[in-house]
């Protein structure tokens, strides 16, 4: 039995980065990488992955990412879903077992091995589902719209307003003149 895990939200400027775990009580057909398929397939396949799967899924917030690191956020996170999902094997997509014994890990795997597409899509899915449901308490920054990527229209958005408290502080942006002194946070 192969659970596979992967992440989606590493890189946004704001927002959690979210981290699945999926074991395949069923085969499901149409798997792939999540950001291979329209957002109706992924939400149609998000139902379908629930109902025939033994899953858990992570939420790091920014806080936490700004705290700890992205690296120490996702570690803490395979060990959640390791100790939540009994499986024979863990399979992490990406180049790193970040140090994890019986940590797989393989390029690419959430366009080749089902459990890891399935963990792909959860993650994405529950990402931009909290991204958009966030947006109405931020509706200077449009997170509905760019779900936190570092977007031309989101860095527009904090060049004027500011980052809030779902921005990630650690994450500087070159066009702002930023470095890691004197960042100054919006309180909101």
């Amino acid at each position: 039995m192969l659970c596979g895990i992967d992440e989606a939200g590493r890189g946004p400027l704001a927002g959690p980065m979210v981290i699945a775990g999926v074991v395949l009580k069923k085969q499901i057909t149409q798997l792939d990488d999540s950001k291979k398929l329209t957002q109706k397939k992924r939400e149609e396949l998000f139902e379908e992955i629930i109902k025939n799967s033994i899953y858990h899924i992570v939420f790091k917030s920014a806080k936490e990412i700004d705290e700890k690191g992205i690296s120490a956020c996702i570690k803490s996170s395979i060990l959640e879903i390791m100790n939540n999902i009994k499986a024979e094997e863990y399979l992490m997509d990406g180049n790193t077992s970040f140090g994890i014994l019986n940590l797989q890990h393989k390029i690419k795997a959430d366009a080749t091995i089902k459990e890891v597409s399935a963990a792909s899509i959860l993650a994405k899915v529950s990402r931009d589902k909290y991204m958009c449901e966030i947006a109405p308490k931020f509706p200077n920054y449009d997170f509905e719209k760019h779900k936190g990527y570092g977007t031309k229209a989101h860095v527009e958005k904090i060049k004027e307003f500011g980052r809030c408290r779902e921005h990630r502080v650690s994450f500087k942006l070159k066009s702002l003149n930023e470095d890691n002194i004197g960042i100054q946070k919006s309180l909101f």
